[in-house]
């Protein structure tokens, strides 16, 4: 059905997803004061959203007859907002990355019904990536964009 590339991608993409949907939500925790209450919301809600992209590609991967992740990355957290926006855009980004690519070879394989929902999730990690590189801007330059 899926090619063992293809399934390798979306095995990957689940492994991701709950990686970084445990650390948002560990970062939905950790964050205090001031600028704790301006980011809690927006880790918590991202959390969830990252755990309905990993059960999404969860089905879809049992679907293709694929196999779940056995090995996850540890969860880095991070220590002062600012260092856990900036590691929470290189996730965002290797999120935006590993999908482009898991886009285009379901289109390659004419897998349509994957390349749709992978184009779904791909629309809401672009998003992550903005919120996360607009909110490092107030971090280092208040009010400018670079």
């Amino acid at each position: 059905m899926a090619s063992k590339q293809l399934l390798d991608l979306l095995t990957k993409g689940i492994a991701l997803e709950l990686q970084v949907s445990m650390k948002y939500m560990w970062q939905h925790i950790l964050v205090k004061g001031l600028e704790g209450a301006v980011v809690e919301k927006l880790f918590r809600d991202i959390a969830i959203t990252e755990m309905k992209h990993a059960e999404t590609l969860v089905e879809r991967l049992a679907f293709l007859n694929g196999v779940p992740p056995n090995k996850f990355d540890p969860v880095h957290a991070g220590v002062t907002l600012e260092e856990m926006l900036r590691e929470d855009e290189q996730a965002a980004e290797e999120l935006v990355n590993l999908f482009k690519r898991a886009i285009q070879v379901a289109s390659k394989e004419g897998d349509f019904a994957t390349k749709r929902l992978l184009e779904d999730i791909l629309a809401d990690e672009e998003k992550h990536l903005d919120k996360f590189s607009k909110l490092l801007v107030g971090m280092t330059s208040p009010f400018t964009q670079p």
